[in-house]
């Protein structure tokens, strides 16, 4: 048994691993301006009438692709599944006027096919008739069971396509007000979250399970070919979709104005990599230390590494519960307004903190005699989080963004921070961290300390800013409590999974946190009334994602 297939047992059926596989396209879809404008009830009219015009030409192939399939396979129970979901298609495709008139709008007197639905529905008919693949060579299939075969393949390009508009809509849904009966496109995400849309997304997703279950790895690899091509050109569908108003996503493409450029800052540790720097730096100095170039014995930088993580966490846990004592915080409890005076005092004893364990570190020589070849060739292999480096090379690559790139950070080398996204063809990134000190490349234990606090990381937020001409839009992307300020003070501030001792600080002074999604249907119905963002300075509203891929699709779009 081949790999691919330990995973789909794994994790239930290969649709389930498929459609969590494959997260940055959603996040796409999500993202898209027709999305986006259709949940906060601005889209125009015309764009959503031209979009279902189009459902006659997906149910039309989705009807011939059910033909074949059911023709493929030889299980009676399989025929009858299959039949019945050409009938619910067929008996959509009969009523498709009067379903527009049901969700309040006249149909369109004149179809026409779209390109992106003719690439689509053309890619479904060559796959049920046979045409496997990017290739498209023409695939015999002789005995029963290859037949059964090409039915599996036929339906993995049909489920994305269902379970994507499931998705949205149900997204969508999540956000509105159950009792806003005046969004003009309520009743139609209605129907794409109803149980009998959800039915048949699920049905044909067993349907798929249980065909693959008898097929290779190699068969196997192309089901998720298959599925991906699908998934991508309905992806292409969606963003072909006009929104003819100005849209608030992509957010780079939002501000063509000079005097309103556009800058980025990041934290580093956690936010961009997978590990912290410090563990890095630490295990460097052990093996630095093993091949007998530390200043300490082997045993002895074990046992100081170890008492100074041990030493930082306790320390930092106390510093934490003391706000919390302090200020009287109640985990559950939601201020109302702002209270910054109150959270920059509280996070001035994180800054004292902070500046103490950097003062113990520099004080115990553990970092003495670290290679800075070591250390870059460290930084060149850094794992990033999923979607980051990917993130930043777009935004630096895109000639229509102009957009600055900072990182503000408490590594204590930015060396590493830089050899780190230089291995990403990312020299344009601006690095504001702290410095080793080296006598002939070797690190001598000292520090050149310029960010050990949030108060610093705000200091060299603002410094950047004000460097800068015009009315610069700011967007901050962090994670830590050390990043609260300039999350605030940022025009957009995007939480990375926010965890519960930042929202339990942050929501006792004021500082509330939505899903940045939830966030941009607000934005979006504020650019559509009034035609700009606001932007009137600190906001106790900070926005959350999940992942990457979410601020890829965002800023950037597909």
């Amino acid at each position: 048994m081949g790999s691919f297939e330990l995973q789909v047992s794994d994790e239930g059926g290969i649709a389930k691993r498929l459609w969590k596989k494959f997260k940055n396209e959603r996040a796409l879809a999500l993202y898209s301006p027709f999305a986006v404008c259709l949940a906060s009830g601005t889209l125009n009219p015309t764009s959503f009438i031209h979009c279902i015009s189009q459902d006659v030409y997906f149910l039309q192939a989705f009807a011939h692709a059910y033909e074949l399939a059911e023709e493929y396979v030889d299980d009676e129970e399989d025929k009858e599944a299959i039949a019945g979901l050409r009938k619910r298609v067929m008996k959509r495709f009969r009523n498709q006027d009067s379903l527009i008139r049901e969700w309040g709008f006249e149909p369109p007197k004149d179809r026409t096919c779209d390109a992106a639905t003719v690439k689509y529905t053309e890619f479904l008919a060559e796959t049920a008739s046979g045409k496997v693949g990017e290739e498209k060579f023409s695939v015999k299939f002789v005995t029963p069971f290859e037949k059964t075969k090409l039915a599996a393949y036929t339906l993995c390009v049909i489920s994305p396509c269902m379970r994507l508009y499931s998705f949205i809509s149900k997204e969508i849904q999540a956000r509105l007000d159950p009792d806003d009966g005046e969004h003009i496109y309520k009743k139609w995400l209605n129907s794409l979250s109803s149980v009998k849309f959800e039915a048949s997304a699920s049905r044909i997703e067993d349907l798929l399970d249980k065909l693959c279950v008898s097929l290779t790895s190699e068969e196997l690899d192309i089901v998720e070919r298959l599925y991906h091509r699908a998934m991508k050109l309905e992806l292409d569908f969606i963003w072909a979709q006009s929104s003819v108003q100005q849209s608030i996503v992509p957010f780079s493409r939002l501000l063509n104005n000079v005097e309103d450029n556009l800058i980025l800052f990041c934290d580093f540790d956690l936010t961009c990599t997978a590990i912290d720097s410090s563990a890095l730096l630490a295990e460097i100095a052990i093996i630095t230390t093993t091949n007998g170039s530390g200043p300490l014995p082997f045993t002895d930088i074990r046992t100081t590494w170890s008492d100074l993580f041990s030493q930082y966490v306790e320390e930092y846990q106390q510093c934490v519960e003391s706000i919390i004592l302090e200020a009287g915080i109640d985990k559950s409890f939601q201020a109302e307004g702002l209270d910054y005076e109150g959270l920059f005092k509280a996070l001035e004893k994180i800054s004292d903190f902070e500046k103490r364990a950097n003062a113990r570190l520099i004080h115990s020589n553990a970092l003495k005699g670290l290679k800075l070849s070591d250390i870059k060739r460290a930084g060149e292999r850094l794992d990033f989080q999923d979607g980051c480096k990917k993130f930043f090379q777009n935004v630096v690559e895109d000639k229509n963004c102009a957009t600055k790139v900072h990182v503000l950070s408490y590594c204590w080398c930015s060396d590493l921070i830089r050899s780190a996204f230089s291995s990403g063809s990312l020299n344009a990134v601006n690095i504001f961290s702290n410095d080793l000190v080296y006598q002939e490349s070797i690190s001598t234990g000292g520090m050149i300390m310029k960010m050990e606090s949030p108060i610093d990381k705000l200091q060299a937020f603002n410094d950047i800013t004000s460097k800068n001409n015009g009315r610069p839009l700011k967007i901050y992307i962090g994670g830590s409590l050390g990043d609260l300020l300039c999350l605030l003070e940022a025009d957009i501030g995007i939480v990375i999974d926010l965890s519960t001792s930042l929202k339990s600080i942050a929501n006792h002074f004021g500082v509330s946190f939505i899903p940045l999604f939830s966030g941009l249907i607000s934005k979006q119905r504020e650019l559509a009334e009034s035609g700009s963002i606001n932007r009137k300075g600190k906001s106790s509203t900070l926005y959350t994602v999940s992942n990457w891929d979410e601020i890829y699709a965002f800023f950037l779009g597909q």
